[in-house]
């Protein structure tokens, strides 16, 4: 079975630096990145989002099972 994919999107911060841009995302604290050129900075803006993200979904997913905690989806019909 194939795992739902979450669309996520961030406000991301394009700053020139004289070589290129330096990328900063200010919803995920501490992520900066870079490029050599905006096409190159936008790319590795998108690269250090995904593993900033599957970082805190795997630190949360652990500290679940450490925990016992147990989240689910149920439906309820009214």
């Amino acid at each position: 079975m194939k795992k739902k994919e979450t669309i996520y999107q961030y406000e991301v911060i394009f700053d020139p630096n004289g070589a290129g841009y330096t990328v900063t995302v200010p919803k995920l604290p501490g992520l900066v990145t870079e490029g050599d050129s905006l096409r190159h900075a936008r790319e590795m803006a998108k690269d250090a989002i995904r593993c900033y993200i599957e970082g805190l979904l795997k630190e949360r997913s652990l500290s679940a099972r450490k925990s016992g905690i147990q989240r689910e989806k149920v439906r309820v019909t009214v």
